[in-house]
């Protein structure tokens, strides 16, 4: 079938990105799924930092490439080996298929799948396919979604039903901003009600953070960023204490009003400084994690002998330790009973026509999550 699609042809690009257009609306050929795959409708998707790294050129890509993966849509066909989706059935998207088979998928951590981290580093679906051609040349998959298209054909392993009543363009919110930021302060640091959290990046996945935070129960949620308006929503979502990364005595301040650093930071900007400035604001004994995609030549220093003699933890967290399946319709049900207000950093929607425009606001750190609209 025919679809309209917004493909990236060649990186880094140029800022501004509505000068320079990396995004072209071409019109390209989408084979129908495999047995194990879906037609899906997208209704919405959302822009992220994942997708803005690929233009720019901080994390490569094989290319060409439909960007997008945060994303939510209705299933259109299902492929023959596919028993439990039909027709009309709701989804959303998550950025790594799981096979289910390998020792990863065995241990519970999806998030880890190898099978899955393959394909997408190879820009092809579970299979090994790619389904998405232009004027028949192969258009690579992005994280096995693609979802900047009026139509995907992703694995059955990618989606997760949902009910038929949440809108997309919510919905779409939990396929990365909430997974991410969510399960970071849930899933990776486990925090406890009565404990401290530091988040240190304000973006989609850092204010999502915020929120699971909040949810936890910790009595303490200390908010870092570089944007007073970021800070302002920070606090507005239940933050306790807001302090302006900049500040050459930020690190001390947040200590002196914790007593000591935090029992948890979490470092969301994809930046080396800001998880240096996470570890430094964590307790003794306390547990530092990183969910933020730095730029790959990118190293961290940190005082080894406090690692032993202070028994700190250190941890990473991709996909916030999610098992999909499980997490999205669980933090959906919180959003619904008011716990988890997701809907607060949804800053704009727009159409497809102007999603260049809409990164440079991304870029610029000017809306929170931006979601494109079908």
């Amino acid at each position: 079938m025919k679809t309209r699609a917004a493909v990236l042809r060649h990186t880094p690009v140029e800022r501004p990105y509505s000068t320079t257009r990396p995004l072209s609306i071409e019109t390209v050929d989408l084979d129908p799924p495999g047995p194990d795959e879906l037609l899906v409708r997208i209704g919405a998707a959302g822009l992220c930092h994942s997708d803005l790294s690929v233009i720019n050129g901080d994390r490569p890509r094989s290319l060409p490439m439909t960007l997008g993966h945060e994303a939510a849509g209705t299933v259109e066909a299902v492929g023959s080996a596919v028993s439990d989706l039909k027709p009309g059935d709701r989804v959303v998207m998550s950025f790594m298929p799981s096979c289910g088979h390998c020792l990863p998928c065995a241990e519970g951590r999806p998030a880890l799948c190898i099978p899955g981290a393959e394909a997408n580093g190879k820009g092809t679906l579970l299979s090994g396919e790619r389904r998405i051609r232009c004027d028949t040349v192969p258009v690579h998959h992005h994280l096995g979604v693609s979802g900047f298209a009026d139509y995907a054909v992703v694995s059955r392993r990618s989606a997760v039903k949902i009910e038929a009543d949440l809108p997309l363009v919510e919905a779409a919110l939990f396929g990365c901003a909430v997974l991410t930021g969510v399960g970071a302060i849930v899933n990776t640091c486990r925090v406890q009600a009565g404990q401290s959290v530091a988040v240190v990046g304000l973006g989609g996945v850092g204010l999502a953070a915020v929120l699971g935070a909040v949810a936890s129960g910790a009595e303490r949620v200390v908010a870092i960023d570089l944007s007073e308006d970021k800070l302002a929503l920070a606090r507005s979502l239940g933050a306790t204490d807001t302090f302006v990364a900049t500040d050459p005595d930020v690190a001390d301040a947040i200590r002196e009003v914790t007593s000591g650093g935090v029992d948890h930071a979490l470092e969301a900007a994809g930046s080396v400084k800001a998880f240096e400035l996470a570890y430094r604001i964590t307790r003794r004994g306390g547990a530092t994690a990183s969910a933020g995609l730095a730029h790959p030549s990118s190293q961290i220093a940190i005082p080894a002998v406090s690692l032993v003699a202070e028994e700190r933890t250190l941890r990473g967290s991709y996909m916030g330790s999610c098992v999909p399946s499980r997490d999205i319709p669980r933090f959906i049900g919180l959003y619904r009973r008011g716990k988890l207000p997701v809907d607060r950093l949804l800053s704009s929607t727009g159409p497809l026509e102007e999603i260049n425009e809409a990164f440079d606001l991304l870029d610029q750190g000017k809306v929170i999550r931006h979601v494109i609209t079908f």
